[in-house]
């Protein structure tokens, strides 16, 4: 498993009974996990610093609880990046902190390669890895389907000091994908954050299981002559890091390189890893 280890603004404190106390910077939240099957070791609710509980309904999704003050949105650091965070619907802030594993191994890539590099993020959310790999000097190509994520990913990319090198695009990952293959256009990494379930601007229906692939082998046409690597993210459950490392290899034979594929989680201060996921990375060479 990897454990993004390096956060100052961020932190699990607790876990137990389906939920996660988490600090936001000064900002306590008590959020549903999934993953957190164990019991609580002290009664999160009760937590004296809690700022807000996120509760889901009987009916589906949810609202946030709130026990004291709080800003409409705020601002963390990873080192040099800089993301807002903002209590949204179904229990989001608008970032994962445990992709930190994933912004620093990109940046030392792409800082390591000594030359310009062209970066697709696909499903790209708030642009965790876009801010990341721009930074980084990357030229940055970011699509989402939803205009809201992809207005957000501006505002953190000018928070990090960020003015130029990212190209914004509201779109079905599938659909823009293909026209890039039309248009002859390359990159050189690509970087994959895929939902279990998703619908496109125009209605267009996307199901893990039964998309990944073909997607995979899509987006590899894309590759330059001389790509950097290629990274998938999953937060589906019961999807395993195997099953990322069987379809990099079978959709980039044509490469020569190497291929990890892991859990991703976060440390708590219980001293309890919190699972957050799977991630599987190509890397040429």
């Amino acid at each position: 498993m990897k454990l993004a280890q390096n956060w100052k603004d961020y932190a699990v404190l607790a876990t137990g009974g389906g939920y996660k106390l988490e600090r936001w910077k000064d900002v306590v939240l008590l959020r549903p996990d999934p993953q957190v099957i164990w019991p609580a070791r002290q009664d999160l609710f009760a937590y004296p610093g809690l700022s807000a509980v996120y509760r889901r309904s009987e009916k589906g999704g949810g609202a946030w609880e709130y026990r004291k003050p709080v800003p409409p949105d705020w601002t963390i650091s990873y080192g040099d990046l800089h993301f807002k965070i903002k209590p949204m619907g179904f229990k989001h802030t608008g970032l994962f902190p445990e992709q930190a594993v994933h912004w620093e191994q990109m940046a030392s890539l792409i800082r390591g390669a000594g030359r310009k590099v062209k970066v697709l993020n696909l499903f790209a959310y708030t642009g965790g890895a876009t801010v990341a790999c721009a930074k980084a000097g990357a030229e940055v190509t970011h699509v989402d389907a939803a205009k809201g994520m992809v207005e957000r990913a501006g505002e953190n990319a000018r928070l990090s000091g960020i003015a130029s090198g990212i190209r914004y695009i509201v779109d079905d990952c599938t659909k823009f994908v293909r026209r890039e293959i039309r248009r002859g256009n390359r990159y050189d990494a690509i970087v994959m954050d895929p939902p279990s379930y998703g619908r496109g601007p125009g209605g267009e229906m996307w199901k893990i299981e039964a998309d990944l692939f073909p997607f995979v082998q899509l987006c590899a046409q894309l590759l330059s002559d001389d790509p950097l690597f290629f990274l998938i993210n999953s937060y589906t459950t019961g999807l395993q890091p195997m099953v990322l490392h069987n379809i990099l290899r079978l959709c980039l034979p044509q490469y020569k390189g190497n291929i990890d594929a892991y859990e991703v989680g976060l440390p708590t201060e219980e001293g309890i890893p919190l699972p957050c996921g799977a991630g599987g990375i190509f890397i040429h060479g």
